[in-house]
C-alpha cells in the first residue's frame, strides 16, 4: 500500500523539535523560502513550541527532500538544499546564541558554521556539530578549522571516514578527538553507537524494535536525546544509552521527526530494565 504525507524536515528543523519534545526549550536559526514549503517548516516549527525568532527568509525555494521508504523502514533521499544553504555569516542571530545553553550546528555551509562556533565561544556556549553527508568530504585542512573549536562531533560511519580518510571508525574517532574535539561520537544505526574522549571509549548497542517504520531522521533523534541527556545532568555513558532508546523510538513512527516524548523515552528504557 503506497502512502504520501508532507511534513518539515532537515537536521535543524528535527532536532530543534526533537529537542522541544524532549523537555528542552528550543529554537531555530535557518533560512527557508518565500512558498507553501516554507509555510509548512513555520506551521510545525510553532506547532512544536521552538522559537522561530532566528528563521531568514529569502527568495530561493525553501528545500525540499523526497524520501522514498521501503517495507522495512529503508530509505532513498531525493534532496535539493535551497534556501538552508544560503543562510550566511550575517543572519546568524548573536542574540539567540547568547541565551542558550547548548547549539548544535548541522549541515550548515563552512563560513555560516565557522560564524556560529565563533559566536558561541564568546558566550562560553558549549557546540555540538554534525556535518552531514556533503560537508564531511570537505578538505581536512578546513574541517579541523571546525572539529578544534567544538565539545561534540555526532557522524555516521561513512562521514567519519569521509572527513578522516580512516575506514575503521574507531580509529576515526581517536583522529578527530586528536584533532581538538572533546567528544566524538559515531552514529551506527541497527548496530547503535560508539563515543570516544581521550581518558573513555564506549559501545552502546541499539534498542531493538518491533517494527521499523521509517529511519528518516533518526540520526537527528539520536543527536537531539544525546544533547538532551548531557543537559539533564547525565553520564556519558546514559547520555548515550538514552539517545539510542530515543531513536529507536523515532523509527517505530513515519516522519524524519516523530521523535518520543522524554516520559516515553523513559519508560522504554526502564521496560528493558535499562538504568
Amino acid at each position: 500500500m503506497l502512502k504520501q504525507t508532507w511534513g518539515a524536515g532537515g537536521s535543524a528543523v528535527n532536532v530543534s523539535i526533537a529537542g522541544s519534545r524532549l523537555g528542552l526549550k528550543t529554537s531555530i536559526i535557518a533560512k527557508i523560502g518565500f512558498d507553501n514549503f516554507g509555510r509548512i517548516v513555520v506551521d510545525e516549527l510553532l506547532r512544536e513550541n521552538v522559537d522561530i525568532s532566528g528563521l531568514r527568509v529569502g527568495f530561493s525555494p525553501t528545500g525540499v527532500t523526497i524520501v522514498v521508504i521501503n517495507s522495512r523502514g529503508e530509505i532513498i533521499m531525493f534532496g535539493h538544499k535551497g534556501a538552508a544553504e544560503e543562510l550566511s555569516p550575517q543572519e546568524v542571530s548573536e542574540y539567540i546564541i547568547s541565551r542558550s545553553k547548548w547549539v548544535h550546528i548541522a549541515s550548515l555551509n563552512l563560513d555560516t558554521t565557522l560564524k556560529v562556533i565563533e559566536i558561541s565561544s564568546k558566550y562560553s556556549v558549549p557546540v555540538s556539530w554534525d556535518p552531514g553527508r556533503l560537508l564531511s568530504k570537505k578538505p581536512w585542512s578546513d574541517l579541523e578549522k571546525v572539529i578544534k573549536s567544538v565539545r561534540i562531533v555526532f557522524a555516521n560511519e561513512q562521514e567519519y571516514a569521509n572527513m578522516t580518510g580512516v575506514d575503521d571508525y574507531r580509529k576515526a574517532a581517536e583522529k578527530i578527538v586528536e584533532a581538538g574535539a572533546e567528544i566524538a561520537v559515531v552514529k551506527r544505526g541497527e548496530k547503535g553507537a560508539y563515543l570516544k574522549t581521550r581518558e573513555i571509549e564506549e559501545e552502546s548497542p541499539a534498542y531493538q524494535v518491533r517494527e521499523v517504520v521509517d529511519t528518516t531522521g533518526a540520526g537527528d533523534a539520536f543527536a537531539a536525546g544525546f544533547i538532551a541527556g548531557i543537559l539533564r545532568g547525565y553520564s556519558l555513558r546514559k547520555a548515550l544509552s538514552y539517545a539510542n532508546a530515543v531513536a529507536a523510538l523515532k523509527i517505530t513512527r513515519l516522519g524524519s521527526h516523530e521523535v518520543p516524548r522524554h516520559e516515553e523515552v523513559v519508560d522504554f528504557i526502564w521496560e528493558r530494565g535499562v538504568v
